[in-house]
């Protein structure tokens, strides 16, 4: 029951009526509110067929198709805007076919696609943050609607848990730690881990500082620190597969785990496949060699590796160093070709943050020009840093918004604020501690969420806990509203049955209408969320679902309504509404209270 499919035959035929010629494309627009309308045709670019003025073409269009569609009741025509009004029984019949039921997503195309989403992607020397909270939550959101679009989706990971920054973790631990534990401090095993990170800056910094006081420059001071000697030592002897250094790594690797795997449940996010890097960095390497053998890519005299992309607007890369030790990148190409190996996928979106945007550019233009077909399925979902009022986050100096912390931090906001309001008395204990998680947790994502994943953002956790205004507890307070509605139907025997509201009668108010066009657009924002990997478009859709229920609620008599059949068509809306704000939320992560 597609209006615009109907609506763009009957133009296509229009035309060729009116006009003797054949067009194709058309597409519509919401009408303005400043006109009265449901959609709007824009005649400008078929003019050379009509041979007529813009407004003479939209007249005359209108007109034919009044005459030839029913679903059709009226039409004005402003210059080259075509605004068309979809008369009522079209809309009450399209409620008629989900009638109190949750909205079906659109089926699933006969050939689905393979996506795989990776995202989260954290060093195995802190424990995840703010920055990181954005990530999961986007790349999680994303690969749910890639989902209810019909596509088989991989969720996956990849585990920084190499390198030198590990190291420093490492030995800082291994120095200054004597034999703590996260059993021994209390502490989550990535916690503990980060604190060594810092100790490891701080002590480095302390040294430099003295080395300068020695007479030593800044570069030499840094050439010289015996403890970042001592780090980069420990990074060779962890690639020499040294017993002691590794069974080190694998302990403290260990804790890191078990703490990225409690913050994951706490938020809410799941992969289907998990990479180490540890398994991959030295993937590339048989990849650099093939692309040597086709001339792509070029040996220097120091017999490092490079691709030469000037001609493509970018620089020189080296791909694999001198000494014959692989770069950040050589693990990307290796890990990139095994995904595309194992899974076969049709599209891999990485959801990385915008600081990284060349090093992709790069990377997907590596692989196509060593002759993989499918690298055109390669995106970079590329998004916006998190700041905070005060500036930016630094990990090495420990002034980083932990994730554990922020989300335990925005469950204690929603109890406070849900207690200043006086909601959920009637609950238990357990009950009431399970609506602050939802309210918090729900608040922290759909503040991340709602906005553009491109732009920049300030977090800020008062505004996102408001019950007011553009927020996750508003739109769950509405849904929790709608069911308290339900219930006290119910409570009072009314007959749920259904009904068929086109027999029936029933005359739509203007603001029905209006809310069975936003239920009957479900499935067009959600397709378009999955077309542009924005979790935003559902975000802000719910919300407007919502706030519009919620002028509805007060302002028409539902309940208190005399006739039986409209008091039931009213419940029917709520009911939907209810369903639909509860799957938009859910693609977003986020749950939905039944009492609040």
């Amino acid at each position: 029951m597609n209006i615009e499919k109907k609506l763009s035959e009957k133009i296509i035929e229009a035309f060729q009526s009116l006009y003797g010629g054949t067009i194709d494309n058309v597409t519509f627009e919401k009408t303005s509110s400043d006109f009265k309308g449901d959609l709007t045709f824009v005649v400008f670019n078929y003019l050379k067929l009509s041979k007529k003025s813009p407004e003479v073409t939209a007249n005359e269009i209108g007109t034919y198709l009044i005459q030839n569609l029913t679903e059709v009741s009226d039409f004005n025509a402003v210059k080259g805007f075509l605004n068309i009004t979809i008369n009522d029984f079209f809309w009450l019949n399209y409620f008629n076919s989900i009638n109190g039921k949750a909205i079906p997503f659109d089926s699933a195309p006969p050939n689905p696609s393979t996506i795989m989403v990776e995202y989260s992607s954290p060093n195995t020397n802190k424990p995840l943050h703010l920055g990181h909270v954005r990530n999961n939550l986007l790349g999680y959101s994303v690969a749910e609607i890639l989902k209810a679009t019909g596509n088989h989706v991989i969720k996956t990971n990849i585990v920084n848990d190499r390198g030198i920054h590990i190291c420093k973790s490492m030995l800082a631990w291994q120095k200054w730690g004597n034999g703590e534990t996260p059993e021994s401090t209390g502490m989550k095993g990535d916690h503990l881990v980060g604190k060594y990170y810092v100790v490891f800056d701080k002590q480095y910094k302390s040294q430099i500082t003295e080395l300068k006081s020695e007479g030593l420059s800044e570069e030499q001071a840094i050439a010289n620190s015996p403890l970042m000697k001592e780090a980069q030592q420990m990074l060779l002897d962890w690639e020499n597969n040294n017993a002691d250094v590794r069974k080190l790594w694998t302990m403290m690797n260990g804790w890191v785990y078990k703490g990225f795997e409690s913050t994951y449940k706490m938020m809410g996010v799941d992969f289907d496949k998990i990479y180490y890097e540890s398994n991959t960095y030295l993937l590339g390497k048989n990849i650099i060699e093939e692309g040597l053998k086709k001339d792509i890519l070029k040996r220097r005299a120091d017999n490092s590796v490079y691709i030469d992309l000037t001609a493509d607007g970018l620089d020189e890369k080296t791909l694999l160093r001198g000494d014959g030790t692989s770069v950040y990148i050589t693990q990307d190409l290796g890990t990139a070709v095994q995904r595309a190996d194992e899974d076969h996928f049709n599209k891999l979106i990485y959801t990385v943050g915008n600081e990284q945007d060349y090093h992709f550019k790069v990377l997907f233009l590596i692989l196509k020009k060593l002759g993989y077909e499918w690298a055109d399925g390669l995106f970079h979902l590329s998004y916006g840093m998190v700041e905070l009022p005060e500036g930016k986050m630094k990990s090495r100096e420990g002034t980083v918004v932990d994730a554990d912390e922020l989300m335990q931090e925005m469950i204690n906001t929603a109890a406070a604020t849900t207690k200043e309001l006086g909601k959920a008395t009637d609950l238990t204990n357990d009950e009431l501690e399970k609506l602050y998680r939802t309210i918090g947790l729900g608040a922290l994502k759909y503040f991340m969420l709602k906005i553009d994943p491109k732009k920049k953002m300030l977090f800020n956790p008062a505004e996102s806990i408001d019950f007011n205004g553009n927020t996750a507890p508003f739109i769950q307070f509405n849904y929790v509203r709608i069911q308290a509605l339900l219930r006290k139907a119910k409570e009072g025997s009314s007959d749920f049955a259904d009904i068929d509201l086109v027999k029936q009668n029933v005359e739509l108010l203007p603001k029905e209408k209006e809310l069975i066009i936003k239920l009957y657009n479900f499935n067009t924002t959600l397709n378009q969320a999955a077309k542009e990997y924005s979790p935003a478009l559902i975000a802000n859709y719910v919300y407007d679902l919502a706030k519009e229920y919620s002028q509805y609620y007060h302002e028409i008599p539902i309940l208190k309504e005399e006739l039986k059949d409209l008091m039931l068509f009213r419940l029917q809306l709520s009911k939907t509404i209810g369903f639909t704000i509860k799957k938009s939320m859910n693609l977003l992560g986020i749950d939905v209270p039944e009492r609040m």
